[in-house]
């Protein structure tokens, strides 16, 4: 009986790090056949490979690992660019996006390898967790290397999320910039708050430059939303850059507003 005992402790032990490894990547166990590159493995080869983010622009704009080639995953010519990637130089290709729960690297890896591009991998641990490790080869905001400090962590961007009630009450209620960081298509429909607010394209860098220039010149509340309350993440460092920290966001976004505000 001790014996048996001792086998499946030792069993357990062993285990561990397998079990371990399995919650913190969950993508692994979906995406079995797709070959990962570890995080000091691609350090030690970062001049022998093609690294590509399949993020949106607007997050590559953001932070991204230096010398990295951005390929949007949904982009229409997404096989024919890493061909030409290939006839540059024919490395391996290591796809990387926010990692451990976003599964775009192993999205882009399966397509690349459906398509012949044996020699692909998925680094899989994502951009914030090179970004601590290598903040010397990494750029934020055009600039690099980054202060690992200068990096937002989900408490800080927590505390600055308002229930869309709150949010439109504070529009409504005082003097504040409003700013709809939404795709166009998606403003199209309807605008949250006409004649209050002022629309940026994601894409357009520059104009988020000037934009917000402007905001942190009149000083004052900011309140920001977008389709579902992820991309307003990214434009918290656009808006703790240029120095603004009186700033909230729209928890869930103009998803939420619809839902908890005007269906009520």
């Amino acid at each position: 009986m001790l014996k048996a005992l001792t086998a499946l402790g030792l069993a357990l032990i062993l285990l561990a790090p397998t079990l371990s490894m399995a919650n913190e990547f969950p993508g692994r166990a979906t995406y079995s056949t797709i070959p990962v590159m570890e995080l000091d493995e691609l350090a030690e080869r970062l001049d022998e490979v093609h690294v590509v983010d399949v993020r949106s622009l607007y997050e590559f704009n953001v932070l991204h690992i230096q010398g990295a080639v951005h390929i949007a995953l949904d982009d229409p010519d997404f096989i024919g660019k890493l061909q030409e990637l290939k006839q540059q130089a024919d490395q391996p290709v290591v796809f990387y996006c926010n990692g451990k729960t976003c599964y775009k690297s192993y999205k882009a890896c399966d397509k690349a390898k459906g398509r012949g591009i044996s020699d692909a991998y998925a680094y899989d641990a994502g951009i914030f967790d090179w970004t601590k490790a290598h903040p010397e080869a990494s750029v934020l905001l055009g600039r690099s290397p980054v202060d690992p400090a200068r990096l937002i962590s989900g408490d800080d961007f927590d505390k600055r999320l308002l229930a869309p009630e709150k949010f439109a009450e504070m529009v409504h209620s005082g003097d504040a910039a409003v700013i709809d960081i939404r795709e166009a298509t998606q403003r199209a429909a309807t605008s949250l708050f006409p004649n209050r607010q002022q629309d940026i394209s994601l894409d357009d860098t520059a104009g988020i430059d000037a934009m917000l220039s402007r905001v942190a010149q009149r000083g004052g509340t900011v309140l920001v939303y977008d389709e579902a309350g992820k991309q307003v993440q990214w434009f918290q460092y656009y808006l703790e850059d240029k120095g603004i920290k009186d700033y909230y966001f729209m928890k869930g976004g103009s998803k939420a507003f619809f839902k908890e505000v005007l269906m009520m």
